[in-house]
């Protein structure tokens, strides 16, 4: 498969980088008038902000390659055809954000025929920003970061969200209730992008969640993975981003989470299965 030019991936990383700031810098001068908020579903909001991010960022893409195709979270999928498909997520955290309640991100990735090739994940309030392309590594800011080396569930800090509703997928409160008697603790903040970006710079060890969207996991896929981290879905299996359901660690964990996560099964000498 022909790759992506270094010199392309630079200016292709160059765009993210760039549109995510921009798109933060305009969410956070936004928190104390976040405009009207409309809900998708019962408890999914989307804010005249997230609308707005969103333009600015699809615009800052189209400007520089018009034939990319993007998809994005508000917007949904173009309608042309391209081997390159930039994913979305201009306000990940917008039930925070319509809270005032300070942890949001904007996610942006790139796949390139079927492969994510980078992933930024700007966080405005704290003006963190993580990025990753294939083969080079993480970063926040300049500094190259990497998963945490502990080895142990009982010493394990880990991060999940739910469902918008929880009772259509009882299994993530069963999970939820056999991860947080293992680890040392459990946060849940909101943010699948900055989830998997904490746990690629060693702040949380492991993150579950299921029924997730492509925009909300793929940037924070590419930094994790560069940053020596393993991600795939609740089986164990090849995590496909089309999918929704993710186990994602720092690599040491993994096959522990797994074993914890198998809500219908008891492996040997482990009397607290549910």
């Amino acid at each position: 498969m022909k790759e992506i030019s270094a010199r392309l991936q630079r200016r292709l990383l160059s765009l993210a980088m760039e549109a995510a700031t921009t798109a933060g810098e305009f969410i956070v001068s936004r928190q104390r008038d976040i405009g009207t908020i409309t809900f998708k579903s019962a408890r999914n909001p989307v804010t005249e902000t997230d609308l707005q991010a969103e333009h600015r960022i699809i615009g800052a893409i189209k400007r520089v390659f018009p034939d990319h195709l993007v998809i994005s979270e508000e917007s949904g999928a173009g309608k042309n055809e391209s081997e390159f498909v930039w994913w979305i997520d201009p306000l990940d955290g917008t039930t925070n954000f319509s809270h005032g309640y300070p942890h949001f991100a904007v996610s942006i990735a790139l796949e390139y025929r079927g492969k994510l090739q980078l992933g930024v994940v700007y966080d405005p309030v704290r003006q963190e920003l993580f990025r990753a392309t294939r083969g080079n590594g993480s970063y926040l800011g300049r500094r190259h970061i990497r998963v945490s080396p502990v080895k142990s569930l009982l010493r394990a800090l880990m991060s999940t969200g739910f469902p918008y509703d929880p009772r259509s997928h009882p299994r993530a409160l069963k999970i939820f209730s056999r991860i947080v008697t293992r680890t040392q603790g459990v946060r849940r903040d909101g943010s699948a992008a900055l989830n998997l970006c904490y746990l690629a710079a060693g702040r949380f060890d492991g993150f579950w969640e299921i029924g997730l969207k492509p925009w909300d996991t793929a940037a924070g896929v590419v930094i994790l993975e560069e940053a020596g981290g393993r991600v795939t879905d609740l089986e164990g299996k090849r995590f496909e981003i089309r999918e929704g359901d993710v186990l994602a660690s720092n690599r040491l964990l993994h096959r522990q989470l797994l074993n914890a996560v198998r809500v219908n099964q008891h492996p040997k000498g482990d009397k607290r299965c549910a």
